[in-house]
């Protein structure tokens, strides 16, 4: 790598997240590394609860704030975000604090030492921690990886990871055509079609429950299987 800076856009879609965003975004700032910029853009997604005031009364943790007056989904919110970012690198972050962003410095050092095309983050290597969760999930992310590293030749651990980082220029945002759940396989296939160098880090995972607010469901890896088959073909 050069001794430029390398910018990278952290897209954060959010939904009712008045608990953690500020500490999400508190974090990210904790981050900083040298050769390194962030530009963080935030999507607020219709939230009905304290979250917009949190983020207009605090401007200065973000450098754009989206905001729809109703829930749009966590599809259109990626989108919008890849529509207006400028990074060199796109990085994906939630604001439940699943995921501590202070794993973002192990991402950022590879791509100063390797210049990778993909870093996925994964939690079944965890590096500290990762705590237990709903076994279904546990099958159907095990499955669909499998199914994703035989179709594209990879041999990756945990491709349903929110934490995946790539070079903005191997996907044009207009192409997207999901907007649910499968959008992840969706990206991540159309960026392993174009990239070469490819790379896996442990992260730690703090996962929620249903009952605390996990979204995603078992009956979710059809339309993820349909979407890493149909990718592959395209």
């Amino acid at each position: 790598m050069t001794d430029q800076i390398i910018q990278i856009s952290i897209i954060i879609p959010i939904f009712n997240e008045d608990q953690s965003i500020l500490k999400v975004l508190n974090r990210i700032q904790e981050t900083t590394e040298s050769k390194t910029s962030f530009e963080v853009i935030v999507i607020n997604d219709g939230s009905t609860d304290n979250t917009l005031k949190l983020l207009e009364d605090n401007p200065n943790l973000y450098n754009q704030l989206i905001t729809y007056k109703t829930n749009q989904g966590k599809g259109n919110a990626v989108k919008k975000g890849l529509e207006v970012s400028k990074g060199e690198y796109i990085f994906f972050q939630d604001a439940d604090l699943e995921y501590d962003p202070i794993e973002l410095n192990k991402f950022i050092t590879l791509i100063n030492r390797f210049n990778p095309d993909l870093i996925i983050g994964s939690r079944l290597n965890y590096s500290e921690y990762t705590r237990s969760h709903n076994i279904l999930n546990k099958f159907g992310n095990k499955l669909i990886t499998l199914i994703f590293n035989l179709f594209y030749n990879t041999t990756f651990t945990d491709i349903y990871s929110c934490y995946a980082c790539y070079k903005s220029n191997l996907l044009n945002e207009k192409e997207l055509v999901t907007i649910g759940f499968e959008q992840h396989a969706e990206i991540l296939s159309k960026v392993v079609k174009k990239g070469k160098k490819f790379y896996e880090v442990p992260i730690s995972y703090n996962g929620r429950t249903h009952e605390e607010g996990k979204k995603i469901k078992f009956h979710h890896i059809f339309a993820v299987i349909f979407r890493i088959v149909i990718e592959r073909f395209k």
